[in-house]
């Protein structure tokens, strides 16, 4: 019989102690908000691993909170890709948070549960090409099983994932490691720490974003607004094969 080192097996990322987060060394890109990566096993947004991010609505600075860690991430010329979000991105306001376009890949779904299908297929496809840093998808039908497929798609990958999802989501059972409910709280973004890597969170955290976060636009012919998104299928196949490429 194979002997068993304890030690090894409190190394896993998957193994923690109740008290304590996780032992292994975590890849983490820090999130850009010193009280939050405090809270976080690794200091900051784990890669390789899904994260959910629970909200209702849009404006709350849900975006802007993920903008800096994004920014890191396409430093090195990373690939972003942001599948379905809820309205055309603006232009100007990706640029001033440091992000260039033409690291930034948009996918866009058809309504319905074709497209809910389509969004979750792009988003696994994503993560299955280790081409992206980041993986950034809205999906208000996301079932458990299908967080599952994400975040064993993640798990292969390199790129920091993030899933947006009701906050309805909350009592549902989910795969993701990491799971943050955000709302408003008195102008500031309000988060949760639903679940993590270690011992339970007990208070939550008010964080200063912008909000409304200008990162949307209502404009559908916006000339500053970002190109026409990609069909989810076409999207896949524009991948480069590898983050070297």
């Amino acid at each position: 019989m194979e002997s068993v080192v304890l030690s090894d097996v409190l190394a896993r990322p998957d193994i923690r102690r109740g008290g304590c987060f996780v032992d292994a060394a975590l890849p983490a890109i820090g999130s850009g908000f010193a009280a939050l990566d405090a809270e976080l096993p690794g200091r900051g947004w784990p890669r390789g691993a899904l994260t959910e991010l629970l909200c209702d609505g849009i404006g709350l600075g849900e975006v802007s909170l993920l903008q800096p860690a994004l920014k890191q991430l396409c430093a090195n010329d990373g690939w972003l890709v942001l599948i379905a979000p809820p309205h055309g991105l603006q232009a100007s306001a990706w640029r001033a948070a440091g992000i260039p376009l033409e690291r930034l890949l948009i996918v866009n779904a058809v309504s319905g549960r074709q497209g809910t299908r389509d969004v979750l297929w792009a988003a696994e496809q994503a993560f299955n090409s280790d081409a992206p840093a980041a993986v950034v998808c809205w999906s208000s039908m996301a079932n458990a099983r299908a967080v599952h497929r994400l975040q064993l798609a993640a798990t292969a990958s390199h790129a920091a994932g993030f899933l947006f999802r009701p906050s309805r989501a909350a009592s549902d059972s989910s795969a993701a490691p990491l799971r943050l409910q955000l709302g408003n709280a008195n102008n500031m973004l309000g988060i949760r720490i639903l679940k993590r890597r270690g011992p339970p969170a007990t208070q939550a955290l008010h964080l200063a974003v912008s909000r409304p976060a200008p990162w949307r636009t209502h404009v559908k012919h916006d000339a500053d607004a970002l190109a026409r998104p990609l069909p989810a299928a076409t999207a896949a196949r524009r991948l480069p094969a590898s983050v070297n490429e």
